[in-house]
């Protein structure tokens, strides 16, 4: 039998005008939310209501605070933040595991969809990801490895399989930052040879291309 439903509370409804924000892009991943004065007076609440609604999304896991500093974005939505703590409390192996699924599949359907504006988005990226190995800059490295594989899940034009691959990039781009070896060129020719298939339409190449990758990674973590 169906009960009857209960209103939101107010510190509910402010919550739910926050995370609509975050979720239409409108507040991204990093920013700062506006303070709080300016946010009481925007949603007409009080200070405790506000702070409840707040205390409630930083639980949730979509904003932190920082003391003297703010509150910060710091995911997209609450499916990516419960996504990200999974991954981060997951052994190395199998979120690589998942990658190489995820990753694989994407692109071969890259190499039979992509558009030529697709190819010069992964083409900026792999550039990208060389003049930061030349440059021995790690964290930019990180960076663009990371917005080159996204680029590659984009091409292949499956919406629902980029809207989870987004939601793991935060701990990808730390899996990068720990298994980079500085000493080492960290430019690997199997991104080229996953460009080149792309490129010309090869799906087994491709799928070759992120098996040689993940498998140097798998490598470096045994």
């Amino acid at each position: 039998m169906l009960t009857q439903t209960q209103r939101l509370t107010l510190v509910e409804q402010v919550a739910y005008q926050i995370q609509g924000k975050i979720e239409n892009g409108e507040w991204r991943v990093g920013m700062r939310i506006p303070p709080e004065p300016e946010l009481m007076e925007q949603l007409q609440v009080s200070r405790n209501t506000l702070r409840e609604a707040i205390r409630a999304l930083t639980y949730a896991g979509l904003l932190k605070t920082r003391q003297g500093d703010g509150t910060y974005v710091c995911s997209s939505s609450v499916l990516g933040s419960v996504i990200e703590k999974v991954i981060n409390h997951t052994d190395m192996l199998e979120s690589l595991e998942v990658r190489y699924a995820l990753e694989r599949e994407a692109a071969a359907l890259a190499a039979s969809r992509r558009s030529e504006e697709d190819l010069e988005a992964i083409r900026t990226c792999l550039d990208k990801c060389r003049q930061a190995a030349g440059q021995q800059d790690l964290k930019a490295y990180a960076h663009w490895d990371v917005e080159f594989h996204k680029m590659v899940i984009a091409a292949s034009h499956n919406q629902l399989m980029g809207n989870l691959y987004n939601h793991i990039t935060e701990a990808l781009h730390n899996m990068v930052l720990e298994t980079e070896d500085f000493k080492n060129a960290f430019y690997h020719d199997s991104h080229d040879l996953l460009y080149q298939a792309i490129a010309n339409r090869d799906c087994p190449q491709a799928e070759e291309a992120v098996r040689l990758y993940i498998e140097k990674a798998r490598t470096k973590m045994c």
